[in-house]
């Protein structure tokens, strides 16, 4: 199923521009630190330990710009959701759960 929508037309030159562009997030990263400084919003970080395009050292600094965070290290690689996809996804459940409040009726 991921190859078919990887193949569709065009799609190539989108998934290349993306990749070229990772190369501006660091310039960005005071911009998104003191973001999460000033509004400090719940943030929920599940990361692959073992990740070799986004290594793991680079997860724990959010601990230090935010207040609320549930951190998650996995065992596994860059392909956490593949992975692990269902942990994963219960994670998401929990967190969204525990801070969500109910809709009065």
């Amino acid at each position: 199923m991921d190859q078919l929508f990887l193949d569709r037309l065009g799609n190539e030159e989108i998934q290349l521009a993306l990749f070229y562009s990772y190369g501006t997030n660091p310039l960005l990263y005071p911009q998104w630190q003191e973001y999460f400084r000033k509004y400090q919003p719940p943030t929920l970080i599940v990361w692959g330990k073992n990740d070799y395009i986004f290594p793991a050292e680079g997860a724990y600094p959010y601990q230090r710009d935010l207040k609320d965070v549930e951190f998650h290290l996995l065992d596994t690689g860059h392909f956490a959701l593949e992975e692990e996809g269902e942990a994963i996804a219960n994670y998401i459940t929990q967190f969204l759960a525990s801070r969500l409040q109910p809709v009065p009726a």
